[in-house]
């Protein structure tokens, strides 16, 4: 992974630059599935924790649970959840974008000061497409399409995970790109391209601390 390809993972559509990584404990919880499927989730936050560096907590200080996934089946289910109109604004009209786009996905993010990422909200529309995907596959891109803030258009082409025998894995060059954007000696947050370069020499320096 060369420099342009990071910065290109934060250079949104409007061509701006954003980079945020996580400056609190996670404290998670999810709505919507059966127990088998809530370890599945857990399973996959566990190992971005690990692989990150970071740290998970039972809960937030400020918020209870500051990442939450909702799965469903029908994006009007939101509308009815109590309070979530004051986790989500503008909820009624996001709403009605996504079911005219026809999306199955959504991510909405909080901040701190700091420009870190202080709350996630991850909705899944479970559709016919959702539903195929194996759960093993799903937590593992959503849990990693949370930890950092990538650009709306990093893993249109191409996703974070790839196929390793009969498993399904975070790729080589991501799962080095997380560790990095993790290292303390960075920011939380940036706004300027540069800072892909950084990323990209702890890249380096971690790879030849594993050789």
């Amino acid at each position: 992974m060369e420099p342009a390809d990071i910065e290109a993972l934060f250079t949104r559509a409007d061509e701006s630059f954003m980079f945020a990584r996580w400056g609190r404990p996670i404290a998670p919880v999810v709505f919507g599935v059966e127990e088998a499927t809530l370890q599945v989730v857990k399973g996959a936050l566990e190992a971005v924790t690990a692989l990150a560096g970071h740290k998970m907590a039972e809960t937030d200080m400020e918020l209870g649970s500051n990442l939450m996934v909702f799965f469903f089946s029908d994006w009007a289910e939101l509308l009815d959840v109590p309070g979530m109109d004051r986790l989500v604004p503008d909820l009624g009209p996001l709403v009605q974008k996504l079911v005219g786009v026809e999306a199955n996905q959504y991510r909405f993010f909080r901040f701190d000061e700091h420009g870190a990422i202080k709350a996630c909200f991850v909705f899944l529309c479970m559709d016919q497409h959702l539903s195929a995907v194996p759960a093993e596959t799903l937590a593992l891109s959503q849990i990693v399409q949370s930890y950092l803030l990538w650009s709306d258009t990093a893993f249109k082409e191409r996703s974070p995970l790839a196929v390793a025998g009969d498993k399904t894995i975070l790729r080589p060059d991501i799962a080095g790109l997380i560790r990095a954007a993790y290292d303390p000696v960075l920011p939380v947050a940036a706004m300027d391209s540069s800072h892909a370069l950084r990323l990209y020499a702890r890249m380096q320096k971690g790879a030849g601390d594993l050789q």
